[in-house]
């Protein structure tokens, strides 16, 4: 595919065809012109078509997760699945530290951007999500047709006999097995989007065994050096084919699972449209690259995108 300089919002044009009715709602109050410029000239590329929405860290820093690649993160070297089952140490250091951030993960409530999200499929505006985050802040927020591309924070799997538990109940049982240790623990400090809490003491932390068999727990996300289940990935394919238009948005699409798609839609001359601060890997593939705040920029395409009218073509 032949790429050209992609527009930002610095250098946009205008508001575009229908921009100049816009009103300055909430959504866009604390946004710069050219800000709104941008997300206009958006609204009038993806006006008229159903979305695929793909989302990824860069959505929930504004529930109090850090995201993995922003420009102020943390450098983070997350836990590999070969570490996380080839080394004892290193699988009750990341137990003790995921036991810690889960309990500051699952007090994150969505934000404007996930709520946005959720009216826009309650529009009809959506074929649906794929999200990057395990947090399934999405589907609190009310969004219903949510793919969760690395699974989620909430539930455990035994490697052995493949039993899934709640995590709430694994936090019992470690909680059993390691009396007082939250309260040692103390401050969580910083704690990463996979619940890996910025704790050292974890020596003598006691891994639960699984209920069912002794067998092997692992938080049932996928990790650096896993791959995405294949009917998920199938179902997120579909999900952009479904659509006119991709959006991306809080990603820095650094690794394949969530490039597949941006490439993929890009191929089938599906416009993408890129929300991200800070360069993307996807950013060649992109009609429209906006720099702005994600929960903002959400809310703002929320408000400003028609109603899709009955029979109204959706192609490009």
């Amino acid at each position: 595919m032949t790429s050209s300089p992609l527009p930002h919002a610095s250098s946009l044009p205008g508001f575009g065809t229908t921009g100049l009715a816009r009103s300055e709602a909430s959504a866009g109050s604390a946004l710069s012109s050219a800000e709104r410029a941008g997300l206009n000239s958006a609204v009038d590329l993806l006006a008229g078509k159903r979305l695929a929405v793909l989302t990824g860290a860069g959505l929930s820093t504004d529930s109090g997760i850090p995201d993995y690649r922003g420009p102020n993160s943390v450098p983070r070297n997350p836990m590999t699945y070969q570490q996380f089952v080839g080394d004892e140490a290193l699988r009750r250091r990341y137990w003790a530290r995921n036991h810690v951030g889960w309990h500051h993960l699952r007090r994150a409530d969505p934000n404007d951007g996930h709520r946005a999200l959720a009216q826009m499929e309650r529009r009809g505006l959506l074929t649906g999500l794929i999200t990057q985050n395990v947090d399934r802040l999405h589907s609190v927020a009310g969004s219903a047709n949510v793919i969760d591309l690395h699974g989620t924070y909430d539930r455990v799997v035994c490697l052995s006999c493949r039993t899934s538990f709640a995590r709430g109940d694994i936090a019992e049982l470690l909680e059993r097995l390691n009396p007082g240790y939250l309260e040692r623990a103390g401050d969580a400090g910083d704690v990463a989007p996979d619940a890996d809490a910025d704790v050292d003491d974890t020596f003598d932390f006691r891994i639960a065994p699984c209920p069912v068999c002794g067998g092997m727990l692992k938080p049932d996300f996928v990790y650096f050096g896993e791959n995405v289940p294949k009917d998920r990935v199938e179902r997120s394919y579909a999900m952009v084919d479904d659509a006119g238009a991709l959006l991306a948005a809080g990603s820095s699409l650094t690794v394949m699972s969530g490039l597949r798609f941006v490439r993929h839609a890009a191929k089938n001359g599906k416009p993408v449209v890129i929300i991200n601060r800070g360069a993307t890997r996807g950013d060649e593939f992109a009609a429209i690259k906006l720099e702005v705040g994600v929960s903002e920029a959400l809310a703002y395409l929320s408000e400003a995108l028609p109603d899709i009218e009955d029979g109204e073509a959706q192609d490009l």
